[in-house]
């Protein structure tokens, strides 16, 4: 089944400590890139919640935003650091007495001082990062539904793409057939007009336009194109991640179509396979967004 690189994934939960809020959002990218915008008390398990998403995801560009809040205000690492608001009102006392002087502490004295307000120092424990972790799963099974759904509309896209193709590939077999005795017979005929010569060899003339013919014959790349699509169509069907794969299929289809646009003689063999390419190359934009 196929699987879209973009989507978005949320999730909320809370126990009796903490809340956590998290998004992601993921967009195409040739392999995994992760983008963490985390509270700094998290900053030395970047690594561990990484690698939750490299269990569940294979390709993309995934910005992550997790968000916790304290539900005791003691606990939390924003708002007043206590210890350094005590240690400074003393040393502003004591500032005050040695020097004699009378004037008031405001506000705006306390707003200045930014160290003031960093926190208190915080270490998250393991039983609330396990919890954490539970969040950013349930996160990723929400973008995994997004990207899955995404990926079901475009697998319907390229069923119906290959489809057409295929139809073509008949086509020119059938064309390629009539298009053998064609020009077999329009060279003969341009071969006798061209060479004056009443004692010409039919049997070393049969000879060589039977070389020409097989070097024209484009059974084997309509053989080869068709089983590329089968592999493609079975591809799109697999649990696996497959993106580079199809990409790969797409590249050996766009091959076969272009021999056989150099080796036929029939335009309408060559506009078949010019139609094929288009379509291989719009299924090729298409699996660009293919985990």
């Amino acid at each position: 089944m196929l699987k879209s690189m973009t989507g978005f994934g949320k999730s909320f939960a809370e126990n009796e400590r903490i809340s956590v809020d998290i998004e992601l959002k993921s967009v195409n990218s040739r392999f995994l890139d992760t983008f963490f915008r985390l509270p700094n008390f998290l900053s030395l398990k970047e690594f561990e919640l990484k690698d939750v998403i490299k269990n569940k995801v294979k390709r993309g560009k995934i910005n992550i935003t997790l968000q916790v809040n304290f539900k005791d205000p003691k606990d939390s690492p924003w708002g007043i650091n206590t210890e350094k608001l005590n240690d400074f009102l003393l040393t502003v006392k004591d500032i005050k007495k040695q020097s004699n002087i009378n004037e008031e502490l405001r506000l705006n004295h306390l707003l200045s001082n930014k160290d003031l307000f960093s926190g208190n120092k915080i270490e998250i424990s393991e039983e609330d990062f396990e919890f954490i972790k539970e969040a950013l799963n349930k996160a990723i099974e929400e973008l995994d539904i997004m990207k899955t759904n995404e990926g079901s509309e475009l697998a319907k896209d390229l069923i119906e793409r290959t489809k057409e193709i295929e139809t073509k590939v008949d086509e020119i077999n059938t064309n390629a057939r009539d298009s053998v005795k064609e020009n077999h017979s329009l060279l003969k005929e341009r071969i006798k007009k061209l060479i004056d010569d009443a004692n010409i060899n039919e049997e070393r003339l049969e000879t060589e336009l039977a070389i020409l013919a097989d070097k024209a014959d484009i059974t084997e790349e309509c053989v080869r194109l068709k089983s590329h699509l089968k592999f493609f169509n079975d591809s799109l069907n697999t649990e696996e991640s497959n993106g580079r794969r199809l990409n790969f299929l797409c590249q050996e289809i766009n091959r076969e179509a272009n021999t056989i646009a150099s080796k036929t003689l029939s335009s309408e063999i060559s506009h078949k396979s010019i139609f094929i390419k288009e379509e291989i190359e719009k299924i090729r934009e298409q699996i660009q967004n293919i985990e």
